[in-house]
């Protein structure tokens, strides 16, 4: 496929490289500002390096390509970057994201691209899409290229927001286009071809406090004001963001020990695509089939004549 240089980065998707619909561009600066502090993306990064070892990295002793889309400034692929074997690289639709993203890791090849067309095919060992998926309508065919760039067995590491009933003003800030359910994400990940090899929910202990700020946040605004203040998680007093960090070491052993946590206000899957001859689904399998049975076709037409 085809990209123009900008920047210094491969731009496969120029035209939405600085404004889209999928997320305020404006976050990034206060996101590189603010995640190396606060409670819940450094727990997420403790849960997703966790499951990236013990799901992918333990297995594989040569060097494996891990591309994570939606990478924004980069937080996650620091948390992975000092595995050995492990191939990193970066995809994030805007430019301003990977300003950051080459501040933190310049070691790491980071490209703009548009996760509705990925320009790759069989190409990495493991994909990563944290808390991305629900920033797109077209999410199954995400999902659907992601499985296509993947190679045989290749893994899919995901985290999304959950429960449609937990909406509030920081989804419409983010510029969310769903909240997930557990059926509803495994069904997309199978319709695609996907195994799941692991679901838990995320942030399971400190989901009725949660419950609690949502309740408040409706009554407290009572009209729509999408700003980046309306989203206090990302503001919290420094005491009791620590409060917060200890109570998520709860989640964070839970997940590392294997367990599957029913409730939370996200949720962390592990998928791996299930190929047989790259087929991307079972109908194209039994296409294959089909094809396999050419030499009986004149046997048969020989009998009729």
């Amino acid at each position: 496929m085809l990209y123009e240089m900008i920047d210094g980065i491969k731009c496969y998707a120029p035209s939405l490289a600085f404004q889209n619909n999928d997320f305020p561009s404006e976050s990034f600066d206060e996101l590189f500002a603010v995640e190396s502090k606060n409670f819940w993306f450094v727990s997420r990064n403790k849960v997703i390096r966790s499951l990236v070892k013990k799901f992918f990295y333990k297995k594989n002793e040569r060097t494996n390509k891990f591309l994570e889309i939606g990478c924004g400034t980069a937080f996650v692929l620091k948390g992975l970057s000092d595995l050995p074997y492990l191939e990193l690289s970066g995809a994030e639709i805007y430019l301003q994201g990977l300003t950051y993203a080459r501040r933190r890791l310049p070691e790491v090849e980071f490209i703009q691209m548009d996760a509705t067309n990925i320009p790759f095919k069989n190409e990495f060992d493991a994909i990563g899409a944290f808390d991305v998926l629900e920033h797109i309508e077209s999410d199954e065919l995400v999902i659907q290229n992601v499985y296509t760039a993947l190679r045989n067995e290749g893994y899919f590491f995901i985290s999304v927001p959950q429960y449609m009933w937990m909406w509030s003003k920081t989804d419409d800030y983010a510029c969310h286009k769903r909240r997930y359910s557990r059926k509803e994400l495994i069904a997309k990940l199978r319709a695609s071809g996907f195994k799941i090899k692991y679901a838990s929910s995320f942030v399971f202990a400190l989901f009725p406090l949660m419950i609690l700020s949502r309740v408040f946040s409706r009554k407290k605004q009572s009209a729509p004001n999408v700003h980046p203040d309306n989203a206090p998680e990302l503001k919290l007093n420094p005491v009791l963001n620590w409060v917060f960090g200890l109570i998520m070491k709860v989640d964070e052993f839970l997940i590392m020990a294997g367990l599957h946590l029913p409730f939370g206000g996200s949720l962390v899957m592990v998928a791996t695509a299930v190929i047989v001859h790259k087929a991307s689904n079972p109908a194209i399998q039994v296409n294959d089939k089909l094809q396999s049975l050419p030499v009986q076709v004149p046997t048969f037409q020989y009998l009729r004549v």
